[in-house]
């Protein structure tokens, strides 16, 4: 899913070997791999950063979700208890989207 923004695996980080210079490793190859590095840090920060607003979206709407069978739920109580000819038509559309919901919400089929 993020593998087309993210560059290296912990597996490249981990089997990285930097050639030697004169004086020990070559600074510009050096940096230039650190470059990649911080670039995939600043990368997941950003993944990161969606999905907490993702997940942020989800479990508000799920709250709103809830509600809304609560509610439907407390009218089909209150129609349950009037029992009138009319109530039919009523309580079969609020069965009807009460049921609806809890597929949303629960995945049921």
């Amino acid at each position: 899913m993020y593998q087309d923004r993210i560059l290296l695996t912990s597996n490249d980080i981990l089997e990285k070997n930097f050639k030697f210079d004169a004086k020990g490793y070559r600074p510009q190859e050096v940096d230039k791999y650190l470059d990649l590095i911080i670039k995939d840090y600043e990368e997941y920060k950003k993944i990161i950063k969606e999905l907490e607003q993702e997940r942020k979206t989800l479990i508000e709407d799920n709250i709103k979700l809830k509600q809304e069978i609560r509610r439907l739920r407390a009218q089909l109580e209150a129609l349950k208890d009037t029992g009138s000819s009319t109530g039919f038509t009523n309580n079969a559309d609020v069965l009807r989207r009460l049921s609806n919901l809890e597929k949303i919400i629960y995945g049921k089929e």
